[in-house]
């Protein structure tokens, strides 16, 4: 395996997230939120907005890479897809949210009910295009949903507390 193969590896894990025996997308998913939670109070949630569009091209790329080797076409140990749902989940909650314990709990949560359960367009996104970008594609979409699960429900406690 070449340099270039290992690394494309690497990422297409979540920096090795998803090597984790059981559970590998809730693995990968929370390590992006740990990620995103020392980004943001380091550097404040603009970076994270810049690391999701630079994380997406790696992600693609790295993807296309490994799966050339790989005999399944959505291997479970590729969670770089989590990190892409689970980071806009949280741009998304940051919108009208504040950046909070509370909100980077509900955000995980948010995306991973949208992720396992996959409703309606994510399900159907999940088979779309090359595996290279489906393996991502129903995780943006899931990761969207949380953020406006998350939106609508800051906007219904608003309503309901006057």
């Amino acid at each position: 395996m070449t340099i270039f193969h290992s690394t494309a590896r690497f990422i297409a894990a979540g920096l090795g997230s998803g090597w984790m025996p059981v559970a590998p997308g809730t693995s990968g998913s929370l390590a992006a939120l740990v990620v995103a939670w020392f980004m943001v109070h380091a550097w404040g949630a603009l970076s994270l907005w810049l690391g999701w569009f630079v994380l997406l091209p790696v992600a693609c790329w790295s993807t296309y890479v490994v799966l050339s080797g790989e005999q399944e076409s959505d291997p479970a140990w590729i969670v770089v897809d989590e990190w892409l749902g689970q980071w806009l989940t949280l741009l998304i909650a940051f919108v009208v949210l504040p950046v909070s314990p509370l909100v980077f709990a509900l955000a995980f949560a948010g995306f991973r009910f949208f992720d396992i359960l996959k409703p309606g367009p994510i399900k159907v996104i999940e088979h779309a295009g090359p595996a290279w970008w489906s393996i991502h594609a129903d995780d943006i979409l899931a990761g969207i949903f949380a953020g406006l699960a998350l939106l609508a429900g800051n906007f219904m406690m608003s309503v309901i507390s006057g």
